[in-house]
């Protein structure tokens, strides 16, 4: 007996996405491609039961942090905890404009493109948001991805291979001033001064390639 098997139907807009970073062009050469430096607050650290709260990112291409094309998306609370409102200040009955999960998820892998994502321990993150196109039964994110506590990694000359660097102690090391630290743009502006502090300081001694930089043994959720 023949079996036919229907192709799982998924939205437009992640099938637009996911071609563009599947066919993109712009990888082999560094300084044409876009990155966006990416952060989130959440409800907590439990990528089963927490939730995004907000969606904090900034674009940077050839050098340069590009703060006219950023984002911040928040999400309504079906989740709260009160505990980590002291951490991010995000209330569930603040005066920010919030949009359901899905909304803003959309909105963001609008706004993500086919860039290149960078964020401080990238891995919570990502899981974070695979979590949240998992509950849409869309996903994984497939756009390629750089932590900037892997690339201190690869820059430093002691053995910090067991060390996990916080974003404070990078920003000592690398000299960037923190404005803003707990909200999602701030933290994602914060990355990105970062990145270009850390690919500046790189290219001394070495070519920038996107794919010396990857970290490929992140723990993804799928």
């Amino acid at each position: 007996m023949i079996r036919f098997f229907k192709k799982k139907q998924t939205p437009k807009y992640w099938d637009d996405h996911i071609y563009k970073v599947r066919n993109s062009k712009k990888y082999a050469n560094f300084e044409n491609i876009r990155f966006v430096a990416l952060d989130t607050e959440t409800t907590g650290f439990d990528y089963e039961n927490d939730r995004i709260l907000c969606i904090g990112a900034v674009a940077i291409k050839n050098n340069k942090i590009l703060v006219s094309d950023s984002i911040e998306i928040y999400v309504k609370q079906d989740v709260f905890n009160k505990e980590t409102v002291k951490i991010h200040g995000i209330r569930k009955d603040g005066n920010e404009t919030k949009f359901s999960e899905e909304e803003a998820i959309i909105k963001f892998i609008d706004y993500l493109d086919d860039a290149v994502i960078v964020a401080h321990h990238t891995a919570f993150d990502i899981n974070m948001i695979n979590m949240a196109l998992k509950r849409l039964k869309i996903g994984p994110i497939e756009s390629k991805q750089l932590d900037t506590n892997y690339i201190h990694k690869k820059i430093a000359k002691t053995d910090t291979y067991k060390k996990i660097f916080s974003l404070e102690e990078l920003c000592e090391i690398y000299n960037v001033k923190m404005h803003d630290r707990h909200t999602a743009l701030g933290d994602a502006l914060i990355t990105a001064y970062l990145f270009l502090k850390q690919t500046a300081k790189y290219k001394k001694n070495n070519a920038l390639n996107l794919l010396d930089l990857i970290n490929t043994n992140y723990n993804l959720i799928k």
